[in-house]
């Protein structure tokens, strides 16, 4: 399913073809980075009690490890 119409998303894909690699990668980085802020909030909100090493150490495991770690290692 697509929620973009096919002559936008055309004109999507045209404008990207006509960047460099470097601006292409330069807006995944700023979007992983605000993806990252969105999720840092969400944990804030969650647990207002973590410090900032929390929410970090957080972040990671979820990267990296999606899945809770087995209750023995929490």
């Amino acid at each position: 399913m697509r929620d973009t119409d096919g002559a936008a998303e055309e004109l999507q894909f045209s404008v990207y073809r006509r960047m460099t690699g470097a601006e292409r990668l330069r807006i995944a980085l700023d979007l992983t980075a605000a993806a990252r802020g969105l999720a840092k909030a969400r944990l804030r909100k969650e647990h207002p009690a973590w410090s900032e090493d929390d929410l970090k150490r957080e972040l990671i495991r979820y990267a990296f490890m999606p899945e809770p770690p087995p209750h023995e290692h929490r």
